[in-house]
């Protein structure tokens, strides 16, 4: 019953993945995070090397996982109760994201936390698409859109919290995937939504972003809306999202168009560490 780690995803994936595809909703974050990794090499989301890690229980059997890309923090899919006080013993924390009460459980032990930021995972149920619509139509984006979604998705980084290093490399996946949808209004892009491919049978939404001009006008839910639609006609068993719960707006919207909690995950960090959010 130990924690074992690697740099290496493909030798996590093996010993985690089947682990991890059994629940993909509460482990979406770590199955999208390790397919960029197997996808881009380990520098995909920064200069230092990935730590990957799983637990076994007693019975043999992967019941806890540990992903972090650094400058980010480390993230823990799920993970059994009793797999924290080796965790913890095991690496020197000071700073997780995790689901709610595994986040609280490691943060006891510190002598001093913060929680810097409270998410809500949705899950997609019946989809209410918003009516009447905003004026305008939906479109895939191009090639030709890479300058305005690059801008775009470094005002997303930056109102996150996020930094925008990656834009460009972000743009170009999706794009290229055909996984970024835009809103466009009279010929103007007004907003965007993009989708992490399907894993596990799950696909979620992300980078969410309407310009502060065009915002009030129902674009986003719009956008969000399409995106669903088309990821469950693709094939999609689950559609999810992530909120920040401090956003009653985003909230609200997704809420409105057929998106249901499923999980909330604290950011938490000591109060004297300084740590990139994510």
């Amino acid at each position: 019953m130990t924690w074992t780690f690697t740099d290496d995803v493909d030798v996590f994936l093996d010993a985690a993945g089947a682990s991890l595809a059994a629940r993909p909703a509460e482990n979406t974050l770590v199955l999208t995070v390790t397919a960029a990794l197997r996808r881009n090499g380990p520098h995909a989301y920064g200069g230092s090397a990935p730590l990957l890690g799983w637990w076994r229980g007693a019975d043999g059997e992967v019941a806890g996982t540990l992903v972090q890309t650094p400058p980010y923090r480390p993230l823990l899919g799920t993970v059994a109760p009793e797999a924290l006080a080796p965790l913890a013993a095991a690496l020197p924390l000071t700073a997780i994201n995790a689901d709610r009460a595994t986040a609280e459980a490691l943060a006891a032990t510190w002598p001093g936390h913060r929680v810097d930021q409270e998410q809500r995972l949705y899950r997609l149920e019946t989809l209410v698409p918003p009516s009447p619509a905003p004026a305008g139509r939906p479109r895939t984006a191009t090639s030709a859109d890479r300058e305005l979604l690059v801008r775009w998705f470094r005002a997303f980084a930056d109102q996150v919290g996020q930094p925008g290093t990656h834009a460009e490399r972000l743009v170009d996946e999706q794009t290229a995937a055909g996984n970024l949808t835009l809103w466009e209004d009279g010929g103007v892009l007004v907003s965007m939504a993009g989708a992490s491919r399907r894993i596990a049978g799950t696909v979620r939404i992300s980078t969410v972003y309407t310009p502060a001009e065009h915002r009030g006008r129902g674009y986003a839910a719009a956008v969000t809306a399409e995106v669903a639609r088309a990821a469950r006609e693709a094939g999609a068993q689950e559609v999810l999202l992530f909120t920040d719960l401090a956003n009653p707006t985003s909230n609200g919207v997704y809420r409105r168009i057929g998106f249901r909690a499923l999980s909330d995950r604290l950011l938490i960090s000591t109060a004297q560490e300084p740590v990139t959010p994510g």
